[in-house]
């Protein structure tokens, strides 16, 4: 999948879990309209970390030079482009490090308890969206300033909870790493194991099995084909679109427009149409 395409599910995900909109699950309830938006930056950024692998991916060159030695490094751990980044070890790697991030924090006197690690984590997270969602201007120096800004507001205002920020990292590798199963290439799951599909599998062409269970032990239901496909841009673009909504909606209401009021309204309106 692409990488404009990774974060905007990323940020619909996010929507639809915690906004209390009508048009979402509302499955993490009490999040307030800031940190919906913010949240959304966050975990569209989270869906894009485990492209972190590829040195020339769309997230290496989003906030420089710092991302283009932390792609490098961490493609070498993980073995390079779609390996120990797609698969269940990482996403559990990317949550703990989140984990981690999410227990530091400073008490200041004018704000009180400032999230120090999820500050500094978002720095990254928020330039690989903004990056891949083609938010910010390319260059050294741009980057940082969108991404320090919005990263210290997060720092602030963000839910004094600590577990925000591993389950927003969490929800974004997971809907990654869905996305990219859903395509030809498909994800080595189960890495550094990679287990090959058995003889029989191999030799019956008919089977749908060779797709769906590669030769080189990855996994795939490719639905939507090739990356930047067609069917990808045709499922993408109303989840996109959803995504805008869902944030819209939560800038509305922090500006103090009744919303819900007006989707009601909205609602009924086209019940007495039908």
């Amino acid at each position: 999948m692409m990488g404009g395409h990774h974060a905007a599910s990323g940020a619909a995900a996010w929507i639809a879990v915690t906004s209390s909109a009508p048009i979402a699950f509302g499955w993490y309830p009490g999040v307030s309209d800031i940190g919906v938006m913010t949240g959304t930056l966050v975990c569209a950024g989270a869906a894009l970390l485990p492209d972190a692998d590829h040195h020339n991916g769309t997230i290496a060159h989003s906030l420089p030079p710092v991302s283009e030695g932390l792609t490098k490094i961490v493609g070498q751990v993980s073995g390079g482009h779609r390996n120990g980044t797609h698969s269940i070890l990482g996403v559990l790697a990317f949550t703990a490090l989140a984990w981690g991030a999410g227990k530091l924090s400073l008490e200041t006197e004018h704000f009180g308890s400032v999230l120090i690690g999820p500050g500094i984590m978002c720095v990254l997270l928020v330039a690989f969206a903004m990056d891949a969602l083609k938010l910010t201007r390319k260059g050294v120096h741009w980057p940082w300033i969108p991404a320090v800004a919005l990263a210290a507001v997060i720092a602030i205002f963000a839910p004094e909870e600590w577990w925000w920020m591993p389950f927003s990292v969490a929800l974004g590798c997971v809907v990654h790493l869905i996305g990219d199963f859903v395509t030809t290439m498909g994800i080595p799951l189960f890495w550094p194991i990679a287990p090959k599909p058995p003889k029989w599998v191999r030799r019956n062409k008919w089977l749908p099995f060779d797709n769906m269970w590669t030769r080189g032990g990855n996994f795939a239901l490719p639905v939507l084909g090739d990356a930047g496909s067609i069917r990808e841009w045709v499922v993408m673009t109303p989840i996109s679109l959803y995504a805008v909504v869902g944030f819209g909606w939560a800038l509305l209401s922090q500006m103090g427009f009744d919303v819900e009021s007006r989707w009601e309204d909205l609602v009924s309106s086209l019940s007495t149409l039908v």
